[in-house]
């Protein structure tokens, strides 16, 4: 495609040198993916599932486990 001389100009422009697309917000599946990885990490570190009696971190990665398990995400051990 041949670009207008003006708009090629435009854009050869030295105060759109930092200027990049926005990028795209995570979607509820890309973060529900984020959290099973993180998990299953925890998980794989410690050698068991987290309880809901440990340290705050635990007790985080337990609900994140309780509530992927009720929208039927496998959490392996």
């Amino acid at each position: 495609m041949d670009w207008p001389k003006e708009l090629l100009e435009i854009f050869e422009d030295s105060l759109l040198d930092g200027v990049r697309p926005k990028v795209a917000a995570p979607t509820a599946n890309d973060r529900m993916q984020q959290k099973l990885a993180e998990v299953n990490n925890w998980i794989a570190k410690n050698g068991r599932e987290p309880q809901d009696n440990g340290d705050l971190k635990e007790r985080m990665m337990f609900a994140a486990m309780t509530k992927l398990r009720e929208k039927g995400f496998d959490i392996w051990i």
